[in-house]
């Protein structure tokens, strides 16, 4: 699931060495933090959060099929 965010959120920025991806166990599940570049961080959440939101779709899709839960959070 992390090396899947790292791709599409390389993907997306202009920045793509400053992308992070950090994996951490939660009782439900995985809960994945992404860091980018300040400049890149508008393109991650896209307008409304719309990105963000498809991000969260797409590893909430693969998660299940694999019987996991994954959560997203786009740190600051």
């Amino acid at each position: 699931m992390r090396e899947l965010l790292a791709t599409l959120a390389r993907a997306l920025v202009e920045q793509p060495d400053r992308v992070r991806v950090s994996e951490h166990p939660e009782d439900e599940g995985t809960r994945l933090e992404l860091e980018v570049a300040p400049t890149d961080r508008g393109k991650v959440i896209g307008k409304g959060g719309r990105t963000a939101d498809a991000l969260r779709v797409v590893l909430d899709a693969v998660a299940r099929r694999r019987g996991l839960r994954c959560r997203m959070e786009i740190l600051d």
